[in-house]
């Protein structure tokens, strides 16, 4: 619970404690949901969300590890990636009701991206005390969000 409430507001202070908890639940339920809710709109993306899912984990797992100085396990990677994907969550929900490929979607689009990159970076740099260095997080984060905004478009 602690998490999802850090991914909604990703201004709120975060206790470093919290985020080296491996809870994988919930990112199970979001990916499962976010799959879920692209079904709804005619969408039959569960494999590449579980590929791109793996494949986003592993690279920011080898890039933060080679970034900080304490490294990070694979286990707080994949939770804390998958708990920030709350928004793509929201995104392919809005979908539903209207397209995303009209200016307003393309807004939504890039806030939600950035929502989950912000949330996500900040995460990150509290759970390995990397303060100076959240845009150089923030930016592989961005790029795996994106891709599965794509998803939520196309």
């Amino acid at each position: 619970m602690e998490k999802t409430l850090s991914v909604l507001n990703p201004f709120r202070h975060t206790d470093a404690a919290i985020l080296r908890d491996t809870d994988l639940a919930g990112p199970v339920v979001f990916c499962v949901l976010f799959g879920f809710i692209l079904l709804l709109s005619g969408k039959v993306h569960f494999g590449y969300i579980y590929g791109i899912g793996v494949l986003g984990c592993l690279g920011m797992c080898f890039l933060l590890n080679m970034m900080s100085v304490s490294g990070v396990s694979l286990g707080v990677t994949v939770s804390v990636l998958g708990y920030c994907l709350l928004p793509m969550v929201g995104l392919a929900g809005v979908n539903l009701l209207l397209s995303l490929q009209d200016l307003i979607g393309i807004a939504l689009t890039l806030t939600a991206v950035i929502w989950c990159a912000l949330s996500a970076s900040k995460l990150f740099v509290t759970a390995l005390e990397m303060q100076q260095q959240q845009p150089l997080v923030a930016y592989p984060c961005a790029l795996v969000y994106g891709v599965f905004a794509l998803l939520a478009v196309f």
